[in-house]
């Protein structure tokens, strides 16, 4: 039976309120529950969700080390199954979990709109960094470069190093991405679609957006498809889930679903519960379909030992003027990024802007792939800080990112951060691996943090000098 069109929402209390705060302390408190109760009770305690999340996302990190790091796998389990649980998707005649939702017929099936490309396939590893194009010897330097100031990871560099001597791994025309949100600037769309490859594209139905996507899928040289009802292509994954699923569905091959999408507000998590629906829904008719996620920077991550020693080092070694603004600051300032020596070391890199909607969007995508690492293709990095227009659209953010390589943290232009990513991407997916012992490990590996990890300071001690200093520069 057909139905009306409805939308992905909150889920009501008693009063009929639909809160993104209630939902995030909720999933966080379930998340932890069985793991950690006494830190599951402390953020259902929690009466400044908005101010105050921060260290309970930090503790949901903190629990996954327990039993030798396995109890992460267990802190994502409990986790989206709270997420799907919530989350309701309302419709005219009730109210239905997504995957009810994604079971009934959509009111009108999605046509295809399609470009081909003009150009011929890029065969060969090239970067574009600050105004040059690297490639060969140079682009091996460069991460060499990267690796010694902790920009990148060592695993990171390999792999790039590994595609750059696999030319034939460019060759995508046997690969079909559906890249939701695709017209995101850190998205790999532009490049999948240089080497080659198929994209299906699905974003939201703007005319401006669209003429943007068109103008990149023409100048590449594969075959970009996208759903429409209408003259826009396009399609809304908080209203339109079925009908993208269908659409989807409709298409041979293996398909690798990367998740792209991004919304300010409330409506982020919305988007990522939407998705990780979608997302289960393909992979339980299509076994093979493999899962593709971009990792902030800015959240609580468990890092290898290098990581801490190089940090530790630095610590030590820091100027007497570090020394002096921490001791004006009475200690607020220019805190250690690791006071001991832990193994793994917890870095803690969320930043208070972002927002706790913002945080518990990631954390669904890291939680799926951490799950889905353990029976099928993942394809998982940590993305380096990146001038996005959403992020410097944030004046304070614009300003720390200004002033951010004063404490050895590299701001990426995003043109060098999406095609950084889309190539880990294609070692990720041509080179798969099974999941580590401790979910943490796999969240290490490949990661380019932009020397958050490596930095002296924790960042929240950092980033206000570091915006002072950009706010003064422009």
């Amino acid at each position: 039976m057909d139905h009306s069109p409805g939308m992905t929402e909150f889920p009501a209390d008693e009063s009929g309120r639909r809160s993104s705060t209630a939902f995030g302390r909720a999933i966080v408190a379930d998340a932890l529950r069985h793991v950690d109760p006494a830190a599951a009770a402390a953020a259902e305690r929690e009466a400044d969700w908005r101010r105050g999340y921060l260290r309970h996302f930090r503790a949901v990190v903190e629990a996954g080390l327990a039993a030798d790091g396995t109890a992460g796998y267990e802190i994502a389990e409990e986790g989206l199954a709270s997420v799907q649980a919530r989350i309701r998707f309302r419709r005219d005649d009730g109210e239905f979990t997504l995957a009810q939702a994604l079971m009934a017929a959509p009111e009108r099936p999605m046509e295809t709109a399609e470009v081909i490309g003009s150009g011929r396939p890029e065969r060969e590893v090239v970067l574009p960094y600050r105004g040059e194009l690297l490639r060969g010897d140079a682009l091996l330097r460069q991460l060499d470069t990267w690796v010694a100031a902790g920009v990148i990871e060592q695993s990171c560099a390999e792999s790039v190093r590994e595609v750059a001597g696999s030319p034939d791994w460019l060759d995508l025309r046997d690969q079909t991405l559906v890249a939701l949100g695709a017209g995101t600037e850190m998205g790999p769309v532009g490049s999948w679609l240089g080497w080659g490859g198929t994209v299906l594209a699905v974003d939201l139905p703007r005319p401006h957006l669209w003429e943007r996507v068109e103008k990149i899928a023409t100048g590449g040289a594969g075959r970009l498809l996208a759903p429409a009802v209408g003259d826009t292509p396009g399609a809304d994954l908080l209203s339109d889930l079925g009908a993208v699923a269908q659409w989807l569905l409709g298409f041979d091959g293996r398909l690798i679903v990367g998740n792209y999408v991004y919304s300010p507000g409330a409506a982020y998590p919305l988007l990522a519960a939407s998705v990780d629906a979608l997302g289960t829904h393909l992979r339980h008719h299509r076994p093979d379909t493999a899962l593709a996620f971009l990792a902030t920077p800015t959240d609580v991550y468990a890092v290898p030992e290098a990581a801490v020693t190089h940090s530790r080092e630095r610590y030590a070694t820091r100027s007497r003027r570090a020394k002096l603004t921490a001791a004006v600051s009475g200690g607020r300032l220019l805190r250690p990024n690791y006071p001991c020596e832990e193994v793994p070391g917890l870095n803690d890199s969320l930043v208070p802007q972002q927002g706790p909607n913002y945080a518990l969007a990631k954390r669904i995508h890291r939680w799926r792939a951490t799950l889905t690492r353990r029976d099928g293709v993942v394809s998982f990095a940590v993305a380096p800080p990146t001038r996005t227009r959403s992020v410097v659209s944030n004046r304070l953010l614009a300003a720390a990112y200004a002033g951010a390589h004063l404490f050895d943290v590299e701001i990426f232009e995003p043109a060098t951060a999406s095609r950084l990513m889309a190539l880990l991407l294609v070692h990720q997916i041509r080179k798969p691996r099974g999941a580590a012992p401790a979910a943490w490990q796999d969240e290490a590996v490949a990661a380019a943090p932009g020397g958050l990890w490596h930095g002296a300071y924790h960042p929240r001690t950092a980033l206000p000098l570091a915006a002072v200093r950009g706010l003064l520069a422009r």
